[in-house]
């Protein structure tokens, strides 16, 4: 049984190093040509090399196993490559702490990295961020590290540094993860928090957490009830652009959001996104809706569609294509979901759906797989190729969604639209990297909505 355990930032004094090794196989190799498009038939073989990429996911690798630990992300990279590595180099990788740096829980770390020769591959500094709580790992036999990188993240957050934070509602960040998860985005100039909540519990938490809440403004209201009370009302009279779910119940903080004269509701019904970032699969894959609908009617659909299309394209998609579930390809009486797959397609030939391309039913595997698809003689531009996934209800979506995050190591991030602001709604189960991706997407929509035209 293999163990890694968080180190924290205090901990993380200058000098302290660690190393980690990783011998590169043809497996690794296969992936990450996978994974940057090559489209060969042929399989790896040991004259096959890799690059920066390669590299880049075996530091990330040891930040994330050795130093700091689990929970560590990079914020900021400035690394120069020497060199190229091939099947079955041993490859070293060493990290040593520069600084503690002031902002939050970040360090500054040296990274070099070698082969079984001494060559020098690559070397350069980060910036990583540390978790608030000690996590820990443990696995038999070895972990294996995938070589993906997550680009679907990375571009996002390369997007969002281009743009203004925005002033976010953070309901009742209560506990550690929460308060951690809200003061690391602003540390990353994503928001600028409104920490709406009983100032003695979110200064407690904040105490126990070793963080600082420096300048950033408290709305000191008597519980969590008040919390989304005292948020909803920042966000209807406009002093906040977003609101993010802090360690109150989502349904809680979704019974101050609903009411028609009191809450954030527009015409549109109100639906969840998941933006998933999957090793297997080539681009950012939209799953909805997985949160909020728990068995939706045919004009609910709709509008989760419309949602999804309009996310889609804050996120860079000009025009999505949209796959609507089932468990079969064909419209059959006997299975309403395939009935209002078919409708929806027909709406959206009518101009009830528009910026996107439907088709279904699909079931999962040739919506997926465009070999499957060819199987099955479905003639579509969607089917093997979908940005957007509709599933029939919110059990199916969940399900959907939560397969592909733990068993492809699939990175994803929540959001709640329909409403008159984004809502991140953040699980206790999720990692920092999700709470980092959602807010990031909640940014990206708050500025899409504050740049578009008016009337």
């Amino acid at each position: 049984m293999e163990r890694w355990t968080t180190k924290l930032h205090a901990e993380l004094t200058p000098g302290v190093s660690a190393r980690h090794e990783r011998t590169l196989s043809v497996a690794d190799i296969g992936l990450l040509a996978m994974v940057a498009g090559d489209q060969s038939d042929g399989t790896p073989t040991a004259s096959w090399t890799a690059g920066a990429d390669t590299v880049r996911a075996l530091i990330a690798a040891t930040v994330g196993l050795r130093l700091p630990g689990p929970g560590a992300d990079i914020v900021e990279e400035h690394l120069h490559f020497e060199g190229r590595i091939a099947v079955d180099d041993v490859i070293a990788t060493e990290l040593t702490v520069e600084t503690q740096l002031p902002d939050g829980r970040q360090v500054q770390l040296a990274a070099r990295v070698t082969n079984q020769r001494g060559a020098l591959l690559a070397h350069g500094t980060l910036r990583v961020a540390c978790p608030a709580e000690r996590q820990v790992i443990e696995r038999s036999g070895t972990l294996n590290v995938a070589l993906h990188r997550y680009r679907t993240f990375e571009a996002l957050f390369e997007r969002c540094r281009q743009i203004e934070p925005v002033r976010t509602a953070v309901v009742h960040p209560c506990d550690a993860a929460s308060l951690a998860g809200a003061l690391e985005a602003a540390a990353r100039g994503l928001i600028v928090p409104v920490l709406v909540g009983p100032r003695a519990k979110i200064e407690a938490a904040a105490q126990a957490a070793q963080l600082a809440l420096g300048s950033h403004e408290i709305v000191d209201v008597e519980h969590s009830h008040a919390a989304a009370a005292a948020a909803v009302a920042l966000a209807r009279d406009g002093r906040v652009e977003a609101l993010m779910k802090g360690s109150l119940h989502t349904d809680e903080l979704m019974a101050a959001v609903v009411p028609s004269a009191a809450g954030l509701r527009t015409a549109r019904r109100i639906s969840h996104v998941f933006v998933m970032d999957v090793p297997a699969y080539p681009k950012p894959l939209l799953i909805t809706d997985a949160a909020i609908n728990i068995t939706p009617d045919l004009e609910t659909k709709r509008d989760i569609v419309q949602n999804a299309i309009d996310l889609a394209q804050v996120l860079g998609i000009a025009r999505p294509k949209v796959a609507i579930l089932a468990a079969v390809e064909t419209v059959s009486p006997r299975m309403p979901s395939t009935l209002d797959a078919a409708a929806l397609c027909k709406m959206a030939d009518r101009g009830q759906i528009v910026g996107g391309d439907l088709d279904g039913p699909l079931a999962f595997d040739n919506a997926i797989s465009a070999a499957a698809a060819r199987i099955k003689k479905i003639d579509s531009t969607v089917a093997g190729d979908p940005d957007i996934l509709l599933a029939p209800d919110l059990e199916a979506g969940n399900m959907i969604a939560k397969q592909l995050s733990y068993l492809a190591a699939a990175q994803s991030a929540g959001i709640v639209l329909g409403t008159r602001v984004p809502i991140v709604l953040t699980s206790r189960a999720d990692d920092a990297r999700t709470r980092e991706a959602s807010t990031a997407v909640m940014a990206l929509v708050a500025h899409a909505r504050r740049s578009a035209p008016k009337g």
